[in-house]
């Protein structure tokens, strides 16, 4: 039985000579097994310590030698073994939750006496120099013949990046690395995320640059990586569209849309008020959503987008007199601000109160609408933009909705002013 993490043996005599620990682990391996006992003269079982400075290790008899152990925050990797002889607390910290919780199990079992052929014990020897190396934070692996294939990542791993390996999906071992802050596994052949790549909770930075994807799923939007996530890269894939809960991922900072096959941007856009860096560039988008004005960005880039010349005149008429009492009954839901859920009414009309459309007036419409296009500056949402296309031009088309025609009729009214103007 081994086990790698961070050490601290500390000696409990040090405060009654007024000394302190220093606070600090040492990165070690700890191993359990068989060695002799010299006060009895037969073969116990010890715990062997050895770290870079003492690799041949330092050994302390288990068998009734245990005087409590200190698990309250084992699932964080951490716990303390308090030995009687010598008077020392073994301080661990920075191991992996499961093998912490096998390895103090075993050294249970070797306290009370149990018999050695049932421990699962390792032999007592010196250790390599790189079992006790300081944690691994970087790993880069940038060709496939460099790819682990029989041993796992280093589990203190906070940035890995693994390119150019021809992966056809997201390995399982990197989702167990619960330290990693960035994922880049651009240029690869990935065609689908695992939803468990949301379970990496301290991910802020995803890169699939280059890949097959076809869809982003609603799973991952709906993940830990709602509060994590701030740069994410899905640029040069197979997108065609993004699903609503996209716009829950309200941390991102940096989105990268290029290069895919997406007919529009997720309709409540606007939600990612964090939101600096956007490029889309090169896609099927022939018009932006309303609430794209809400954004307030620092670079955009939509450069080769098919963008429809926007005409206020031509609309889409989705108005029945006299609307239908679901209709009314959304609007005064989503106008009056009323607290709503699957709970109260039924699921498909909180998806449709999820994608409802504010008129020009400040009102709410749902399903019964006039649908227009207004061309936009972008400099009203950014402060640099890319130009959209090889003329030079920095407009693009908005959706415009309007809840009744005398919305739609006071529009035009502005707009034939404008014009005579």
């Amino acid at each position: 039985m081994k086990l790698q993490c961070d050490v601290e043996v500390v000696n409990r005599m040090l405060p009654s000579f007024g000394m302190k620990s220093r606070g600090k682990g040492t990165r070690a391996v700890l191993s359990i097994g068989k060695h002799m006992d010299k006060t009895a003269q037969r073969q116990g079982v010890f715990m062997m310590i050895c770290t870079a400075k003492d690799r041949a290790g330092a050994k302390y008899k288990l068998k009734n030698n245990i005087e409590k152990f200190h698990t309250w925050f084992v699932e964080k990797g951490k716990a303390t073994v308090r030995l009687k002889e010598p008077a020392v607390d073994i301080c661990l910290s920075k191991a992996d939750a499961n093998s912490l919780k096998n390895f103090l199990s075993a050294a249970r079992l070797a306290d009370k006496g149990n018999d050695a052929s049932s421990l699962p014990l390792s032999t007592l020897t010196p250790v390599r120099a790189r079992d006790v190396e300081q944690p691994k934070k970087k790993l880069t692996i940038m060709s496939k013949k460099d790819y682990p294939l029989t041993s796992n990542f280093p589990y203190s791993l906070e940035q890995l990046q693994v390119s150019y390996c021809k992966l056809s999906r997201v390995d399982m071992r990197m989702l167990s690395l619960k330290a990693l802050r960035k994922l880049d596994l651009s240029n690869n052949h990935i065609k689908k995320l695992p939803a468990t790549i949301g379970d990496l909770s301290c991910l802020t930075e995803l890169n699939l640059h280059n890949n097959q994807l076809e869809a982003f799923s609603e799973a991952l939007c709906l993940s830990t990586l709602q509060q994590t996530l701030q740069v994410l890269d899905i640029s040069q894939n197979r997108l065609r569209c993004l699903p609503a809960q996209f716009c829950q991922l309200r941390e991102l900072v940096n989105l990268k849309l290029d290069n895919n096959q997406l007919a529009c941007l997720p309709f409540h856009v606007g939600r990612l008020s964090k939101l600096r860096f956007l490029s889309a560039a090169n896609n099927q988008l022939s018009g932006l959503p309303g609430d794209f004005r809400k954004l307030s960005l620092e670079n955009l880039d939509l450069f080769g987008n098919p963008f429809i010349q926007a005409n206020p005149l031509d609309h889409t008429m989705r108005l029945t007199f006299p609307l239908p009492l679901q209709e009314l009954a959304l609007r005064a839901v989503a106008n009056l601000r009323i607290p709503y859920g699957p709970h109260l009414i039924p699921a498909h009309l909180c998806q449709e109160l999820e994608v409802a459309k504010t008129c020009e007036c400040g009102r709410t419409c749902v399903n019964y609408h006039i649908e227009t296009a207004v061309n936009m500056n972008l400099h009203q949402v950014s402060h640099t933009v890319v130009l959209v296309d090889n003329m030079g031009g920095t407009d693009a088309p908005v959706q415009q909705f309007f809840c009744s025609l005398s919305c739609y009729s006071e529009f035009l009214d502005l707009v034939l002013q404008r014009s005579v103007r």
